[in-house]
């Protein structure tokens, strides 16, 4: 049976049995651990560029001590979410410190503690690259009806004909093309779904006023706010670039705050115009669609073979380079 962590430093000590068995979770938990294992203290540091090699565990937390406006960090543990969600018995949950953990927005959580008895507890938001190159990064993936209802949550006012224009544009059953006889019939292109420019156009013109006018918030949401009750949102997001053959890594560091600031800065809301030329449902000669967008957030549908349905933003390849 799998023991179950009550403090930081006894999660820690478990994590160090997990060898990480996914490896979408390996780079989280070489990150935590290596974390445990510093020289401490450590110095802040404020990172004037946000790119840059080395070790990403020394440089987190001395920007973290930075970020805390302490002039050291004197013992820090750390603990990789992901890799302790896959234990032995199934658990889909831990508990740290009297807080019990089901889904978090955070994927590896540091305790940093300071002089004077200090300490303070982050969650960072780790997101990484395989490639040599750097791709897309899935930032939220949901239904049409819960974005919707994530927004109207947060008092950001979602009327039934914006969702219908969402789930046209995801492609929910009973809002596609082949859900009616006389559009499919005259169809060209996909008939699975209804692209952006063809949705339900009094909702169309109601979710881009939605993302022009509250784009700082909503990029603050797919960030931060993705579960109901999420007791440790992270204020830190920590993105390996890209894959390298040997250390130092590369990888981009910011505050939560900046990186919205940034991506403001880099683009307001737009459409960019594309054509469907791979897969089952090639576009005719001329047939171009619009993607919306806004700062480095890129909306689409999903259109995996398990949920194609569903709605998923990601982070716009190579972002770190461009803002």
């Amino acid at each position: 049976m799998a023991l179950e962590p009550i403090d930081f430093i006894h999660a820690a000590q478990i994590q160090a049995g997990i060898t990480g068995r996914k490896c979408g979770h390996k780079f989280e938990f070489e990150l935590a651990e290596r974390i445990n294992k510093l020289q401490y203290p450590v110095f802040p540091s404020n990172l004037e560029n946000n790119v840059f090699c080395g070790d990403p565990a020394a440089t987190l937390v001395s920007y973290v001590t930075y970020y805390f406006g302490w002039d050291s960090c004197v013992q820090a543990q750390s603990v990789a979410l992901g890799s302790l969600a896959t234990a032995e018995d199934g658990k889909k949950w831990l508990e740290i410190n009297g807080v019990r953990i089901k889904a978090c927005k955070s994927d590896v959580l540091i305790t940093l503690h300071g002089k004077n008895f200090t300490s303070e507890t982050v969650g960072i938001s780790v997101k990484q690259c395989n490639n040599k190159t750097p791709t897309n990064a899935q930032l939220y993936f949901t239904t049409a009806h819960a974005f919707c209802e994530l927004l109207r949550r947060n008092n950001i006012d979602v009327s039934d004909e914006g969702e219908k224009a969402l789930r046209q544009f995801c492609g929910d059953i009973g809002f596609r093309p082949q859900d009616d006889q006389k559009i499919l019939l005259k169809r060209k292109t996909d008939p699975r779904r209804f692209f952006w420019e063809e949705t339900f156009q009094k909702g169309r013109i109601e979710f881009e006023y939605i993302f022009t006018t509250y784009q700082d918030k909503i990029t603050r949401l797919l960030l931060q706010k993705a579960y109901l009750d999420d007791p440790f949102t992270p204020e830190i997001i920590l993105h390996k670039t890209k894959k390298l053959e040997n250390d130092p890594q590369e990888f981009a560091l910011y505050s939560i705050d900046d990186l919205i600031l940034l991506s403001k800065k880099y683009r307001g809301f737009e459409k960019k115009k594309y054509s469907v030329k791979k897969g089952q449902y090639k576009d005719p000669s001329g047939i171009y669609h619009e993607a919306p967008r806004f700062g480095i957030v890129q909306m689409q549908r999903g259109g995996q073979k398990q949920h194609p349905a569903q709605l998923q933003f990601n982070l716009e390849a190579g972002y770190f380079y461009k803002m």
